[in-house]
């Protein structure tokens, strides 16, 4: 065979060659291109696992703080008002404050954190668990405080008894074990599953709270709205001169109550209905780290020294939001 058709018959092979060596080339990158994003995406999850790890405990570190302010006012005694330690919010404050005085905690490193928090009385609202009685029956005088706080935050009148309705079918289909009657609601915002719409149900939202128990209302915490609902017979002014009154000096007793009311008013303060100690707490605390905020709000039962003067926390709702939101 001449040179040039030597020459010829490689030409072929070399361009094969070529073409052999871009796709072992092409695989090559592919494969490497495809280890480092899977590397990276690890890196984001295992940084998006820690972060979730840590702001879980700080947060129930938070709530830890909280129960023990409790325990503590449990301690001390006399009735709970605003003014005692816990009704103090904590405002927004970076986290590295609290860790100062640790020698061990480098609080340079790592992202801004900040915390705030609140401790709120459950029992300065009213608590739709007071409608239904044991035999499940709606009880008369509790609609009757219902419709008055319903027509102090200018609702539908037919809110209080589409609530008591409602109410007393969920709990008929909770203990009969049948699907006919609505779902039992556990927060107020659930109040949309008995048919109301969600401007009513938000309209009410700063007035309610759905408690374990029956339980009275406080009356050194509750608003102006909540009082008309509590005591039968009390108009607006009344409710003012209450508010004024704690503001001067908390009611540590009914009797205290009774004598800033009318004597026709007296005989509708009934320890049942109102009082001025209070056992359920909202815990709530805020968690801004870099552009993200998790917040938790916890409702927690304060028992007495028969149980070890204990806190416990019955429920706990946590929410993830960008730091702009609202």
């Amino acid at each position: 065979m001449t040179g040039s058709a030597a020459r010829a018959a490689r030409r072929p092979q070399r361009g094969a060659a070529l073409l052999l060596a871009m796709i072992v080339v092409t695989l090559v990158a592919t494969l490497a291109a495809g280890m480092v994003w899977q590397q990276a995406r690890s890196v984001q999850i295992e940084a998006a696992e820690r972060s979730a790890v840590q702001s879980e405990w700080i947060l129930g570190g938070a709530l830890d703080w909280a129960r023990l302010i409790l325990r503590e006012d449990t301690r001390t005694g006399g009735a709970d008002h605003l003014g005692e330690p816990w009704a103090t919010p904590l405002a927004e404050a970076r986290l590295s404050t609290f860790l100062a005085a640790d020698q061990d905690n480098n609080a340079d490193t790592g992202p801004e954190a900040f915390l705030s928090g609140s401790i709120t009385d459950a029992q300065a609202l009213y608590n739709l668990n007071n409608l239904i009685a044991a035999d499940g029956s709606v009880i008369a005088a509790e609609l009757r405080a219902l419709e008055r706080l319903c027509d102090a935050a200018g609702v539908p009148t037919d809110t209080p008894g589409r609530i008591g309705e409602g109410l007393r079918a969920a709990r008929a289909a909770g203990s009969s074990g049948t699907e006919d009657g609505p779902l039992l609601p556990e927060r107020v915002a659930q109040l949309t599953w008995l048919g109301l719409d969600a401007a009513t149900v938000a309209r009410l939202e700063p007035y309610l709270v759905l408690l374990p128990v029956a339980t009275p209302v406080n009356v050194n915490t509750a608003s102006r709205e909540v009082l008309l609902a509590a005591i039968e017979g009390l108009d607006l002014g009344t409710a003012e001169r209450l508010l004024q009154r704690r503001q001067r000096a908390p009611f540590e007793t009914l009797e205290a109550i009774k004598a800033e009311l009318p004597e026709p008013l007296q005989k509708n303060v009934d320890e049942k209905r109102v009082n001025v100690r209070s056992l359920y707490f909202f815990v709530e605390g805020r968690l801004r780290l870099e552009d993200r905020v998790l917040q938790q709000r916890s409702l927690v039962e304060r028992r007495g020294a028969d149980r070890g003067l204990e806190v416990v926390a019955l429920q706990r709702e946590r929410r993830s939001t960008q730091a702009g939101d609202r």
